[in-house]
């Protein structure tokens, strides 16, 4: 299985975040009250952490499913995939990265995950064209039951 295809639009969607994180990184070097948070607060980190869990875990649950269903050329439609389509992305993007940002007491990972999701939802449709074409019928019918299609 080529890394490529199991990377999915990641790897359109990483370059396209890099320039904003090298910069974002840079500036938090330079002046580190630019993305200060304030502290975080008991409050901002009791939130992030209750943000993460499910964070965490479904980044995890769709790294497993991508390395065990991809290589067998199997539709992912179960787990997170039968609420969104794309969990990976969308959970690194809004439950990962700005909460793990808030806990370092940065406004980066909030700025990162933005750049984030916008990057899949414009590079998504291309790998959801590809998996149409290879799915046909199937794709169709796993869209039309996904929960949150639009997120």
């Amino acid at each position: 299985m080529k890394l490529k295809i199991l990377v999915g639009s990641g790897r359109k969607i990483g370059l396209l975040a890099l320039p904003f994180l090298l910069a974002g990184v840079y500036l938090n070097v330079v002046n580190p009250s630019l993305f200060n948070v304030g502290g975080p607060s008991l409050g901002l980190m009791i939130i992030s952490i209750v943000f993460l869990i499910p964070g965490i875990t479904v980044w995890i649950w769709s790294v497993v499913l991508i390395l065990t269903k991809v290589p067998k050329k199997e539709l992912i439609t179960s787990g997170p995939y039968s609420l969104v389509r794309h969990p990976l992305y969308t959970g690194v993007a809004l439950l990962v990265l700005p909460w793990v940002g808030f806990l370092c007491n940065s406004w980066l990972g909030a700025v990162i995950g933005i750049i984030v999701y916008i990057g899949s939802r414009i590079f998504a449709p291309e790998e959801e064209k590809i998996l149409s074409k290879i799915f046909g019928d199937k794709w169709s019918d796993y869209c039309s039951k996904v929960k949150m299609p639009w997120l």
